[in-house]
């Protein structure tokens, strides 16, 4: 047999901690052939990046190799023991950036903020290449251009904040292959990407190896994406492997419980209309079980009504042009919210989905349009409410935010969070908002012992939990879901969508469910409306978006979601023009020119889907 380029024996990472030691990796072994991609699969905590880390030898400070070794067989070079290495050794300097690059799993933090994208890449080439400053400017540029970068010589002079998260993903693997590494490792390279970007960059990384021949440790928790590039599979937990095999094996033939757990936590397309997601660890909550919802009038129709609402910004079109240019962000919006039901709002980043949910929540002004909602005493125009009746609206909506980590305040108490509602709006005395909060943690299955700990201390989907915990604090009828799970694991993000589900049916809620991943909407909405660059293309019960999806839009969202069958792989060549997100570029008779609004047109019952003016009037 070929000997591997990478090969783990026995390795075995602890951290010390204020209560003890605690041991993230225990007795790890795998190997990593040459010109392979091998996928470490498992939740958040399992020891996934702490393998990378050390492979890399940049653990914290806390962290240090216990016992075990990392063979790397350089085909240029000698081998190596890194587990033997010293972390700022010579060697190591050498291999780490070099030989054995990396890209992180989140590049807004991962760039430097201070720093072009040309200089930060070009560094990597400077340090561990003997080439002139003009060679590797020239390098840089043409491997931008190789990542698709849409205007290479630009993208050396810009800076990290004027990149959208699929070009700064672009930045970190040009940074990351550069040096031409004999491994790749990628942390969770597509876990913040919308699916279509998502698919782009495997796409990419894919290609890159074919034509480099280098190996890459695929790090990540989505199975879609594992069966769609690995070739090898390692499934950790607690430190430990639990299974290994080729992908064929893992995916057709799972063996461990933990793998066939995983594997029916990840929602999928095929499932049937009452089959639900079975998360690794299911929440319990005795008081969800006897809930229901308050004594409150029901409206005759819709219970949120989104007419015709669009929102412009202004932005300085260079720093001393003195021009200005406008951007529509949301064009011409129309939404209908039944009582008690979902409806799923689906599209890439920047295309005005979060804005339209901060327009329904009054957080931001519209240009034109309205936002009726109807509390059962009739629809009412939300941009014309004041007084009291702002106050009940702002009750009555509530917002679950998409970062779990940044949307609880880090320096107030579980119970302080989960009361601030309650202050706010003055409801209840102390004893009752503590009853209260202790319900709300015992609804969403968190411990009612946990009102004294600080946000911290929480796992990401606890926080979430927490989050939806908050929002429910005032009895709202309405919750808007930015993104709500995207941020999460997919046993968690399992539990979390299952807690939804129950939520709604026990309280009577209704959703707004904003999201970039259709498999996710597509198990928790009723209808589904596609967004794309501030239109509305598509909107249809989710049976007949799916069944027939008509706008070239809709059908390249659908081809970008990796499934977890590898009978169904990603149609990549599909999905290498990037024409689907550019009106002007959509086929007849889906075309819309600049400044064109076109017309919504109903195809079939409830069905309607965005057609060119002419189109629409040829059609009638």
């Amino acid at each position: 047999m070929e000997t591997p380029l990478l090969s783990i024996r026995q390795l075995t990472v602890d951290f010390k901690a204020e209560t003890g030691d605690f041991r993230a990796v225990n007795g790890l072994s795998f190997d990593i052939p040459k010109g392979k991609t091998v996928a470490l699969v498992g939740e958040s905590g399992s020891g996934k990046s702490v393998t990378a880390h050390a492979i890399l030898q940049i653990l914290s400070k806390k962290a240090h190799i216990s016992g075990g070794s990392i063979v790397f067989n350089d085909p240029q070079n000698a081998s190596y023991d890194i587990a033997a290495l010293g972390a700022e050794s010579d060697a190591m300097h050498a291999l780490r950036g070099g030989r054995i690059a990396m890209i992180f799993q989140e590049p807004m933090t991962s760039l430097s903020p201070l720093h072009t994208i040309g200089d930060q890449i070009s560094e990597a080439l400077l340090i561990h290449a003997r080439v002139s400053r003009g060679e590797a400017r020239k390098r840089t540029m043409d491997k931008l251009a190789r990542v698709g970068f849409p205007d290479p010589k630009r993208a050396l002079t810009t800076y990290p904040f004027e990149l959208s998260g699929g070009l700064r993903q672009r930045a970190m693997i040009a940074m990351a292959l550069i040096t031409r590494p004999a491994l790749l490792i990628a942390d969770e390279p597509t876990t913040a990407l919308d699916v279509t970007t998502q698919a782009q960059i495997l796409d990419l990384i894919k290609e890159l190896q074919a034509e480099t021949g280098m190996s890459v440790l695929l790090i990540t928790h989505d199975l879609g994406v594992v069966a769609n590039i690995a070739d090898e599979v390692v499934v950790m937990y607690r430190g430990r492997v639990t299974e290994t095999g080729s992908r064929e094996d893992i995916f057709r033939n799972a063996q461990h419980p933990y793998l066939q757990a995983l594997m029916r936590a990840v929602p999928r397309f095929a499932m049937a209309p009452d089959e639900r997601l079975t998360p690794i660890r299911e929440i319990k909550s005795a008081t969800l079980a006897s809930a229901h919802a308050p004594e409150r009038i029901e409206p005759k129709g819709p219970i949120l009504k989104v007419e015709n609402l669009t929102k412009s910004y202004t932005l300085r079109a260079g720093w001393f042009s003195g021009k200005m240019l406008k951007i529509r962000a949301v064009s011409d919006v129309n939404l209908s919210l039944p009582v008690g039901k979902t409806l799923g709002l689906v599209g890439e980043s920047g295309c005005g989905k979060t804005t339209v949910s901060k327009m329904i929540m009054r957080a931001m002004h519209q240009d034109s349009g309205r936002v009726l909602f109807d509390n059962g005493l009739g629809p009412r125009d939300v941009f014309e409410l004041q007084g009291d009746a702002l106050t009940e609206y702002r009750r009555s909506v509530q917002f679950i935010f998409q970062d779990p980590f940044s949307s609880l305040n880090p320096r107030m108490t579980v119970y302080e969070i989960l009361t601030e509602p309650l202050r706010i709006h003055e409801i209840g005395t102390p004893d009752e908002r503590y009853a209260r909060a202790k319900q709300l943690l015992d609804m969403v299955g968190l411990d009612k012992r946990s009102l004294r700990r600080y946000p911290h201390s929480f796992s990401g989907g606890q926080r979430q939990r927490l989050g939806i915990a908050r929002a429910l604090a005032l009895e709202p009828r309405v919750l808007l879901c930015d993104e709500p799970v995207s941020a999460l694991d997919v046993s968690v993000q399992a539990q979390v969508l299952n807690l939804l589900k129950d939520l709604q049916s026990a309280l009577g809620l209704s959703y707004l469910f904003v999201s970039h991943n259709l498999a996710v909407v597509d198990y928790i909405a009723d209808t589904i409306a596609v967004m794309c660059r501030g239109y509305i293309v598509e909107e249809a019960p989710k049976i007949s978006l799916f069944r027939n999806p008509v706008h070239p839009y809709t059908q390249a969202l659908l081809a970008a979601v990796p499934d977890p069958d590898i009978d169904r792989p990603l149609d990549f060549a599909k999905l290498r023009a990037d024409r689907f997100s550019a009106p002007s570029q959509w086929p007849e008779p889906f075309r819309l020119l600049h400044g064109e609004a076109g017309v919504m047109k109903e195809i079939e019952p409830g069905h309607k889907v965005r057609l060119s003016y002419r189109a629409a009037q040829e059609a009638a």
